[in-house]
């Protein structure tokens, strides 16, 4: 499926630019969140798209199968990071993944509401 492959690049491209910039301001020189911001931006594009009526047939398909297939890609480019330096250059690293799943964990109730 090659469709919504143009939004996916884009997409992509724009999120890496934006965690690289966010690593520059931090002062972390590395991208911190690029993936998952290229997985939002794709999720809010494709919903902006939906709602406009711009996306059809193949094409939402395909929007949608490259988003489904975008999450297993952030897990394993999450997982070849260096995680024992990240600890070793301070708490906030387990700070910060402690307190997201526990916020993922109180969430669930809440959104599992929403209809």
């Amino acid at each position: 499926m090659i469709y919504g492959l143009g939004l996916l690049a884009f997409s992509y491209i724009a999120g890496q630019l934006f965690g690289d910039f966010l690593g520059e301001l931090i002062g972390v020189q590395a991208n911190v969140g690029g993936v998952g911001f290229a997985m939002l931006l794709l999720v809010l594009l494709h919903n902006y798209c939906k709602k406009k009526n711009w996306v059809k047939g193949s094409f939402d398909e395909g929007i949608s199968f490259w988003s489904q297939l975008y999450i297993p890609v952030i897990v394993a480019m999450s997982a070849s990071q260096n995680a024992v330096l990240a600890f070793k250059n301070g708490f906030l690293p387990l700070i910060a993944g402690v307190g997201i799943v526990a916020l993922g964990f109180i969430l669930v109730p809440v959104v599992s509401k929403i209809k």
